[in-house]
């Protein structure tokens, strides 16, 4: 693929934070990500060959979307990303965009982004041109089942009027997701699940390909 791996692009953002950004905040956030990492225990949440009982998300336009609706064809990728306006996920979603949502389109496979934001930020696919859905998880209940949520260390407490977390979510929490790829079969069963307590490590798409023979079977 010619498209840079997003680790790449993601050293080349850190960088460009240790240039710009004060100390306090760059020390803040990479304490936060390390706290995170420490913690991460992928055995306390769902893996390959576990089945999920049937969920909803909404998306782009409000409307509720059934698991069985977005699964009647075959199984899909879920990419599990953060807020609209994190820049971590412009960088996460065009790159999907590129490397993985032509392959899965070619094979019939749906590439959905997720988020927990309500409403749905149509920021990112206004941005980039994005082919692939975004859709919200309310009330976190699927990415809750997948242990995928997290509450940051810092909670200050929020004056009326003040801009946080919560408000840009629309959930009024500080809780929020953490970056994953999900693959799930038509019977809601997980084929694949990588998650990353750190936001600036992601899934590349050869990662995701791999899990794929019905991507392999269109090449050989």
């Amino acid at each position: 693929m010619s498209t840079r791996s997003l680790a790449a692009q993601f050293t080349q953002l850190q960088a460009e934070r240790e240039r710009s950004w004060p100390k306090e905040q760059l020390e803040k956030n990479a304490a936060q990500r390390r706290v995170l990492v420490e913690r991460f225990d992928p055995t306390c949440r769902p893996g390959a060959g576990d089945k999920l009982a049937p969920f909803t998300l909404v998306d782009a336009d409000g409307q509720a979307v059934s698991s069985e609706a977005l699964l009647a064809k075959g199984p899909v990728v879920l990419v599990f990303f953060r807020f609209g306006g994190c820049p971590a996920c412009n960088i996460a979603l065009p790159y999907y965009n590129e490397t993985l949502e032509p392959v899965l389109s070619a094979v019939g496979i749906p590439l959905l982004a997720v988020s927990a934001q309500v409403p749905v930020d149509k920021g990112p696919t206004e941005r980039h041109g994005l082919r692939f859905p975004t859709f919200s998880d309310p009330d976190y209940a699927l990415g809750r089942t997948l242990a995928l949520t997290f509450l940051p260390e810092d909670q200050p407490e929020v004056q009326p009027g003040q801009p946080w977390i919560g408000a840009t979510l629309g959930t009024q929490s500080y809780e929020i997701t953490e970056p994953a790829v999900v693959i799930l079969e038509s019977d809601h069963t997980i084929r694949f699940i990588e998650a990353s307590p750190d936001w600036l490590v992601r899934t590349e798409a050869e990662t995701v390909l791999a899990q794929l023979p019905e991507v392999a079977a269109t090449v050989s």
